[in-house]
């Protein structure tokens, strides 16, 4: 085995989640994953964990998923039992057809985001890890060959992320304590939000591997402006190309896509909150230097902004701060890397890319 694989699964276990002796944990993934959760189990087994794992399978759950009646979704009650019973929950991508969902309609693919709402929120107040391993269909949707994408992914994964945290942190520091953030991006977007009384988080490995960008999340009513997400992203097994959304009073009320509108408008209609903002990213990790078709990796990218439609995330929304509740969660991604840039509380931050606490800023 690959001592890259080795080392990814160390990470994991000590760095992103500190698994502890009898912890419960469920690895949930795909077969194209086998290696990385072998290498897992090995380390789970050092450790003195108790393991189970779930073995993904798109293709049945596009048959299913096709034959059931949009109006029969129920919270599948021993799923959530299970995660009820879990300390740590491991979610490793392995890079199967992305497109196998493309036909299941967009009305079922709400459906089923609604019935998995208890067990997504129940999942989120464990510790949790999502992570990738590589595979030639990941290295073919980044037009790469297979061994240099697996040097890019362990690049972005193997790293100095002690280093990495310090580096966000400068980020987190503007980022905190602001009331106001704006992101202008050519003449396509210009967007403000309030972040008064939200926490500013520093992903440095706890949640996502590859980690590597600082998040916050908008007061729920307070988003105004539009948006062009100029990245495409793949959902419900469709990709969605040049996304628009107008915002007033925090909610969408206006929308466009190139491709796939009708996508982009089973996210919008999931629930009433998946119309409003739940979070704000920007990517702060370097060697994650090229658009994959991965939003694990693309939405860390630096240069990049991204925003997701759907449930605020919980360790950024204090008590007393309103909470945007969804069934879904979903990043796009802005490129900001030239006629672009970040305002906190009206001072520019980031422009065309470098921050403000970078060589090259320009302000």
């Amino acid at each position: 085995m690959d001592d890259r694989v080795r080392r990814h699964a160390e990470i994991l276990v000590e760095d992103c989640a500190a698994v502890q002796p009898g912890d419960m944990v469920l690895v949930q993934a795909s077969k194209e994953a086998e290696d990385l959760v072998v290498a897992l189990y090995e380390k789970l087994g050092e450790v003195g964990a108790r393991p189970t794992t779930q073995w993904g399978n798109a293709r049945a759950s596009r048959a299913y998923n096709r034959a059931m009646d949009a109006d029969d979704y129920e919270t599948k009650v021993h799923d959530l039992a299970a995660m009820e019973e879990t300390d740590v929950v491991f979610l490793i991508g392995g890079d199967g057809n992305a497109f196998e969902s493309s036909d299941v309609p967009p009305e079922k693919s709400q459906a089923a985001s609604r019935a998995h709402g208890p067990i997504l929120e129940e999942r989120l107040g464990k510790r949790w890890v999502i992570t990738q391993h590589p595979t030639p269909t990941g290295a073919q949707k980044a037009e790469m060959s297979t061994e240099a994408y697996e040097d890019f992914v362990y690049e972005a994964v193997n790293k100095d992320w002690d280093a990495q945290r310090e580096f966000q942190s400068q980020l987190v520091e503007l980022l905190d304590p602001a009331d106001e953030v704006r992101v202008v991006s050519g003449d396509t977007t210009d967007v403000t939000m309030s972040v008064a009384g939200m926490d500013a988080a520093n992903d440095w490995g706890d949640k996502n591997m590859p980690a590597g960008e600082v998040f916050t999340c908008p007061v729920p009513d307070s988003v105004e402006g539009e948006v062009l997400f100029d990245k495409p992203l793949i959902r419900a097994g469709k990709e969605i190309q040049g996304a628009w959304l107008e915002f007033e009073d925090g909610e969408v009320v206006d929308f466009a896509a190139d491709q796939h509108e009708d996508a982009l408008e089973g996210i919008l209609n999931t629930d009433e909150g998946s119309r409003r903002l739940g979070e704000l990213g920007i990517g702060m990790n370097r060697d994650i230097d090229r658009f994959t078709y991965n939003m694990l990796f693309d939405e860390k990218m630096g240069d990049t902004v991204h925003m997701a439609v759907g449930g605020a995330i919980a360790e950024c929304v204090p008590d007393d701060q309103p909470f945007n509740e969804s069934a879904t969660h979903v990043d796009m991604i802005v490129d900001m890397s030239e006629d672009s840039y970040i305002e906190i509380d009206g001072e520019i931050v980031q422009r065309d890319g470098t921050f403000r606490f970078e060589d090259g800023f320009e302000g």
